[in-house]
């Protein structure tokens, strides 16, 4: 089996550490250590991130075995017909506080047809089911034998293998014959592991020549503590704390001799294979002490390594756990140790929502981190125990008593424990053979009763015939199966290829560095220079300067020169910042501006330029936090005064006037399209973008020749089930109400998306204004160009589901691909590509700009791992848009400059003063160089060059200039800074 590409460098090869992990785990030793599991959090620690976090595309292998499974009490209901004898089941659920029974379950004993019709859809190789001991022995021994319960089984195994679906049979599956209780106290007895191995052989005798897997016992660690420790399942003792560590020697004892039983009897001529189904959690540290790791090996030495280390490694219980119990665990003799040592013909591993990670307490934590991690799970399996085959035998998740046929939390984490499956065999060399989902149909969840669903088929409990439905989980493995896995499409191979020459490369930032008092030549004191000995200046007391008589020069502030250079290292040819409307014109008067700070952003501008990047301004830039309104405006109902879009207009006739010499891309308004705006204040802030629009249209535009538009806020919605009328409409409507809300007014019709009127109106809603026809043809074409900020995607669905983030008005729920890598938010590169094509269906050929993306990261990281994969990907979908789909993309813009004005997504980090280049400048900085991604040995990109920036230049200019007079005294050497002026003519840069 190849493994196809799925992690890319900025050079579009896979990556080094990633192929020299997968190889090491290849070579793994066959011999294990003791405890080499223990490696495990290191080696994963280790690996390339977020690359080994990225989905892989790829498949299993060829004879890999496909499955789902049920266990009998859950699903076959029928518990007094045809002479079955009651489970301890059947009397646990009588008892108590409990409500209601497994009775009649799904019914399965009367609907063998339908079951197996849902297999058959599925396409599984396996279908793994557990016998109900009591149907067939109903007092749990031979001498009970029930011919007619033994013949439901006879007929399932016939009928599956008429369908070339192999069964994988469980003996016991938590149901002990009742009588067995009763009369022996259950698995505390030691007789049980005798009457255990007769029954054993009874079904190993009756159904052996047409079953090869071989389940003796499902999830002892469940029956034995929780049964006959914590009382939370069947047969519901406790108080007796020593008793689950009696329970579990004897529940080893019974799975031995059932194996060598079918080893010495049956195999010879059967051929199957034989193990103990073992359940666990997963585990990390809270710290990264070594200590913490013993703790994680020995959490899961405690649920795990109970029953493995006996049957995998020695025959014994792990150090940990004799150490920790001491007398209170029971002890093997040599002999035993011998016969229970290497009594497992695989690995059968149990996983999932409602095992025993889930009815763990936190004692056998140890005060570590419980986490759902198949993947590392598995790799600890195969390093701790010899790299023995393992079998996935139950896997999945769970959805609430109420979910139908749509269950999209549980089609998610199956998708991502099949991915961590895939990546366990292709990345980390891990032995797995084998799948299974859990369950086929909705049942009776043991201790939840009915309160969740797990099936792939919904069972309407409510009806007689126990109607079954393929849910969408249902569908999505059926196509899992289909393809192996996941093969690698088209779409999902990163492109190759270049911008056009006139791309326009930015950053954007939310704001800049304001310092309105020069810091150069402001400073009246007279310093000594020591060079002679420490080179330190001293200040001489009682000595100044005459004051400067001169103009402020934009050169004087080294702040501006400080950012335009971090700005021109970046190797951008734009840069996005957004005024401060509150600070520009404090009064809400544009006749009173704030003149300092005006010829502030008018000297930045201009170096920017001088620095050949051209600048891009937003007028009003709307946060959560403040609404940077001037004070009368603030005080008096803010953007629901009518008065604000023409007090908005002025402002930007005055930002157009001052700045607009040096300013030819201007955004109005930057993500107006919040969540947080009401209706109302959206419709006066497409009222003041418009005037604003206008203004620079008619009075600005023939002197100046700029553009200008505003920037929206544009995430990808993704229907959660893609093939489903039932989602794709609610992520339109999504889309309406976020985008299309100011998009459809002024890039389309004049008026708000037919949409969101209309299901507004269909909710009995007038928040939505009404544009008169005057507003209508005031707004309506006010663009030069369509900007967005993008960041990430999200999935909606129509079905309701409690664990989610439901908006009740759109009636959607919203959720997230667990396979997915979060930063916080979920990276997904393809939503970008689709966001753009969004635009181009909707707006024709329109110019688009992405003004911001970019992800948040731990500030402290400088090598800032997980922003270089999200630039490089999210820029190749870029690019695939424009290549592939047509998009008219203008420019990107990376979002941020530095974590001090935009925290965490800075390209520039900072500690104390000094300013650190992370790692994503330098690849972003790259990919600018080649204006893409282009094609190895394609010739150079043939583009006319630009003015290039003469920062030294500006030397040759009569100007002011600092000179250094040189006095030599009486042993030392010091120099006396003066002040020199130029008389001749200087280069105008005063306000």
């Amino acid at each position: 089996m190849t493994h196809r590409g799925f992690h890319w460098t900025s050079e579009g090869n896979m990556s080094g550490p990633l192929a020299l992990w997968t190889c090491l785990a290849l070579l793994a030793s066959a011999a294990a250590k003791p405890n080499a599991g223990l490696k495990t959090w290191g080696r994963f620690s280790k690996l390339p991130y977020p690359e080994d976090k990225a989905f892989l595309y790829d498949t299993f292998p060829k004879d890999f075995m496909w499955a789902v499974g049920t266990a009998a009490y859950q699903v076959e209901g029928a518990f007094d017909k045809d002479g079955k004898g009651l489970s301890i089941w059947d009397t646990f659920t009588r008892g108590g506080n409990r409500i209601t029974t497994g009775d009649v379950g799904s019914d399965s004993y009367h609907n063998i047809h339908r079951d197996l019709r849902a297999i058959e859809q599925l396409e599984v190789t396996h279908y793994r089911f557990s016998l109900s001991w009591s149907r067939i022995f109903p007092n749990g021994t031979r001498g009970s034998y029930n011919e007619i319960g033994t013949n439901y089984y006879r007929t399932l195994i016939k009928k599956l293998k008429e369908r070339h679906v192999q069964p994988v049979v469980t003996l016991y599956h938590w149901d002990l014959p009742d009588h067995l209780q009763q009369t022996l106290g259950g698995w505390s007895h030691p007789e049980l592991v005798g009457i255990f191995k007769d029954y054993a052989d009874f079904c190993f005798q009756t159904f052996g020549d047409d079953v090869k897997y071989w389940i003796t016992i499902d999830n002892p660690f469940v029956v034995a503590r929780h049964g006959y420790g914590t009382g939370v399942v069947a047969p519901g003792i406790k108080n007796d704390p020593d008793l689950p560590f009696r329970v579990g020697h004897n529940l080893i004892k019974a799975h031995a001799a059932a194996w060598h039983l079918y080893d010495r009897h049956y195999r010879p001529r059967q051929q199957g294979k034989l193990s103990m189904a073992l359940a666990s959690h997963w585990i990390k540290p809270s710290r990264t002490r070594r200590e913490s790791l013993r703790e994680c090996q020995c959490s899961l030495d405690h649920v795990l390594g109970w029953f493995a280390r006996p049957l995998f490694i020695d025959g014994d219980y792990p150090p940990c756990m004799k150490a920790r119990l001491g007398s209170r665990l029971p002890s093997f003799t040599p002999e035993e140790r011998e016969r229970v040592r290497g009594t497992a013909d695989f690995f059968a591993l149990s996983h999932g929502a409602a095992l025993s990670f889930q009815l763990i307490n936190d004692s056998l934590k140890f005060g570590q981190k419980e986490e759902l991690d198949l993947r590392m799970l598995l790799y600890w399996v195969n390093a701790e125990y010899n790299r023995p085959p393992i079998f996935v035998v139950q896997s999945g998740w769970y959805v609430l008593g109420n979910t139908k046929t749509e269950d999209p939390k549980h089609m998610y984490y199956l998708k991502r424990f099949i991915a961590e499956a895939l990546k366990s065999i292709v990345l980390d060399g891990v032995n797995l053979i084998g799948y299974t989902a859990w369950s086929l149909i909705d049942g009776f969840e043991w201790h939840r009763e009915y309160g969740i669903r797990r099936g792939l088929y919904y069972v309407d409990f409510s009806t007689l015939d126990m109607k079954r439905e393929p849910k969408t989980s249902a569908t999505f493995y059926r196509n899992v199966i289909r393809k192996n896995g996941f093969p690698e499409l088209p779409e999902n191979t990163p492109a190759q290829g270049i911008f056009p020459c006139d791309f326009a490369w930015g950053v954007s930032a939310n704001s800049i560095q304001v310092e309105t008092t020069p810091s150069q030549f402001s400073d009246p004191s007279v310093y000594l220079w020591n060079i002679s000995n420490n080179g330190e200046l001293m200040r001489l007391k009682g000595f100044s300067v005459p004051p400067v008589r001169r103009a402020a020069h934009c050169a004087d502030y080294a702040s501006i020169r400080q950012q335009v250079d971090e700005i021109r290292r970046v190797g951008v040819n734009h840069f996005h910042f957004s005024l401060n409307w509150s600070a520009v014109v404090p009064t809400g008067d544009v006749a009173h501006p704030n003149t300092t700070l005006l010829a502030y952003y008018r000297c930045f501008t201009r170096q920017l330029l001088e620095a050949n990047v051209t600048p891009v301004v937003t007028l009003w830039h709307h946060t959560r936090l403040r609404s940077s309104l001037p004070a009368p405006l603030e005080s008096t109902n803010r953007w629901l005064n009518r008065e604000t879009p023409e007090a908005f207009a002025d402002y930007a006739r005055l930002c157009y006037r001052e700045l607009g010499a040096h300013v030819k891309m201007w955004i109005t308004l930057n993500e107006p399209n919040d969540e947080t705006v009401s209706y109302q204040e959206g419709h006066q802030m497409l009222r003041a973008h418009a005037l604003a629009w206008r203004a620079y249209h008619r009075e600005f535009r023939h002197a100046q020749g700029g553009k200008v538009s505003l920037a929206l806020h544009m995430d990808w919605v993704e229907p959660a089930f893609s093939s489903s009328r039932e989602d794709v409409e609610p992520a339109k409507r999504v889309l309406d109400f976020r985008v299309g809300w100011f998009a459809e007014p002024i890039f389309g019709s004049g008026d708000y998306p037919l949409g969101m009127r209309s299901w507004l109106r269909q909710l009995n809603s007038l928040d939505l204004p009404v544009f008169n026809e005057e507003d209508r043809q005031l707004v309506k074409g006010t663009y030069d160009f369509f900007a967005i900020s993008h960041f990430s995607t999200e999935l909606v669905t129509h079905a309701m589901e409690d664990s989610y983030t439901y908006t009740a008005e759109l009636e959607v729920q919203h959720m997230i691909d667990t396979t997915w890598i979060m930063s916080p938010w979920p990276v997904v590169p393809w939503g970008l590509r689709k966001a753009l094509n969004w635009v181009r269906e909707h707006y024709c050929d329109v110019p688009i700009y992405v003004m911001a993306n970019g992800a948040q990261e731990d500030p402290a990281h400088f090598n800032d791992s997980l922003r270089v994969y999200y630039l490089y990907n999210y820029i190749n979908e870029a690019l695939k848009a424009y290549t592939l789909d047509g998009v008219n993309l203008k420019g990107y813009f990376a979002y941020a400059l530095s974590d001090q004005r935009d925290p965490g997504f800075g390209l520039y980090g900072h500690v104390h003063e000094e300013v650190i280049v992370k790692a994503s400048l330098s690849n972003y900085r790259n990919i600018i160089r080649h204006n893409g991604f282009p094609i190895p040995g394609a010739a150079p990109q043939q583009c006319p060059s630009g003015p290039q920036p003469c920062l030294g230049c500006q030397a040759l200019v009569k100007r002011p200039v600092v000179g250094f007079l040189t006095l030599v005294g009486s042993g030392a050497l010091v120099s006396l800074g003066l002040i020199i002026y130029y008389t001749a003519k200087r280069h105008r840069e005063s306000y």
